[in-house]
């Protein structure tokens, strides 16, 4: 294990993110929805217009404007861009962290959307046991697409500083 501060940050920020998602699936739907705060911030329903042109079946139900109403279907959005963004961040946390553990860097992508997408489907299984949740296997391809995405901004991220300090160093 390293003891370089940077790879304790890379796991620590990983540690946070899975006791983010932990706290969160563990509150019923009650407890998290923002469709009050959306009503009382949002009454003038910005971008009604622009949001009644999508239509998604997600998890066998129809979600739309149309169909759950302006508050929901935003709060629907929301909840959706939280999984991708989630899993992002902790699929590209757990590749850094395991870049440098891992003896080929190029094993570091796999394991990381592998453990992220295990992640994922245990984060489904515990939302399944508090009530008020319902726990989809669509959430888990979410956050599989996810973590792909984390970790190409994390390699491309690594891959600029990379080549910007072998270009600092070779100038010195």
């Amino acid at each position: 294990m390293k003891t370089d501060k940077k790879y304790w940050l890379w796991l620590i920020a990983v540690f946070l993110v899975l006791v983010g998602l932990f706290v969160s699936s563990s509150m019923t739907y009650q407890q998290q929805t923002s469709v009050p705060f959306l009503e009382k911030h949002l009454s003038q329903r910005p971008g009604l217009a622009f949001l009644r042109q999508f239509q998604f079946n997600y998890g066998g139900k129809t979600q739309s404007v149309t169909a759950v109403g302006y508050f929901k279907f935003l709060e629907f959005l929301i909840r959706k861009l939280a999984h991708l963004s989630v899993f992002a961040l902790l699929a590209g946390f757990s590749f850094m962290f395991l870049k440098s553990e891992l003896r080929h860097w190029w094993v570091a992508p796999i394991v990381a959307w592998l453990v992220a997408t295990g992640i994922a489907g245990f984060d489904e299984f515990h939302e399944s046991l508090t009530g008020g949740r319902t726990p989809l296997i669509q959430d888990v391809m979410l956050d599989s697409v996810g973590a792909i995405i984390g970790i190409f901004v994390a390699l491309i991220c690594w891959r600029i500083y990379y080549d910007w300090r072998h270009r600092k160093q070779r100038k010195h």
